[in-house]
């Protein structure tokens, strides 16, 4: 659980990041904003509560990892790395601009803190796997946070990652489901369904949780018992809103890439503000 000073903390942090995703996405002309805050909450969890990382040695071999395994969603990710302290914040006016480090997937070879270039679907899960059973093999016990997408499940190499790690008991990876129900199709249900989702993965050998992906008291303690959890992978199913925080984009399908104008923006940062307003922060 997070205790009221940090849990507060921690809304405060998605606040700010919030807001930036906003004001990044206006310098950048679009980009896609309904998954980055879908996303942000597990994210801001992980990078300023449970990993072990250190943005002054960030290629540390005992750092935890993170891949974005839904990579086009780096427009929440890099403010969030930003924010974290791996790079100067003002370097975000440039995101997806000429000769920027940052374009709209993440790039682990130009990015400081990211571990792995994500962006086409399905790759994420599997390279996880493998850093986690590295990580066993090396004797180290660092652990490794995949986020992956709900419509991003229609790619078969997820599961065959899935089972690779249930045969092999990895038990140092977690894996958040980003349910926010949208796809760039359209609603993944109607696109592809994914469901029974939950006995998907336990079929799979895996620990299942369901949880509010917005609750960041729900993540924290879906965190702790996946690293109290032996002998299997556990994968959390984070119910997601698309869009969270921005009210006109909320659950909407054609937010899943977007370009902002000032109106827009005002509106945006508004609707950001009463949220945590009425979060008391």
């Amino acid at each position: 659980m997070v205790q009221k000073e940090e849990y507060h903390k921690l809304l405060k942090t998605a606040r700010t990041i919030r807001h930036s995703i906003i004001d990044t996405t206006m310098k950048a002309g679009g980009a896609h904003v309904g998954g980055g805050m879908s996303a942000l909450d597990m994210m801001v969890t992980l990078y300023f509560k449970f990993m072990n990382i250190d943005p002054a040695n960030p290629d540390n071999p005992d750092r935890d990892r993170f891949i974005l395994s839904k990579g086009h969603s780096a427009i929440g990710y890099i403010p969030v790395l930003a924010e974290r302290g791996f790079f100067d914040k003002e370097l975000l006016n440039d995101f997806n601009k000429f000769k920027s480090p940052f374009g709209m997937h993440p790039d682990g070879n130009k990015i400081a803190g990211c571990d792995a270039s994500t962006g086409s679907l399905g790759h994420g899960m599997p390279m996880g796997v493998g850093m986690a059973m590295g990580a066993r093999i090396q004797k180290k016990d660092f652990y490794t946070y995949v986020i992956v997408g709900d419509g991003e499940l229609n790619e078969g190499s997820n599961w065959e990652a899935a089972m690779a790690a249930a045969h092999h008991k990895v038990d140092n990876i977690l894996v958040f489901v980003d349910r926010n129900m949208h796809m760039i199709d359209g609603p993944v249900e109607e696109v592809m369904s994914v469901e029974p989702l939950t006995d998907k993965w336990k079929a799979f050998g895996w620990e299942v949780l369901v949880i509010d992906g917005h609750n960041l008291n729900e993540i924290a303690q879906a965190i702790e018992t996946a690293h109290k959890t032996k002998g299997k992978p556990v994968v959390v199913i984070a119910k997601t809103v698309k869009g969270k925080g921005v009210d006109f984009m909320e659950d909407q399908t054609k937010w899943h890439y977007g370009a902002i104008d000032s109106a827009l923006g005002d509106q945006a940062h508004a609707s950001i503000d009463k949220m945590y307003s009425d979060l008391g922060i």
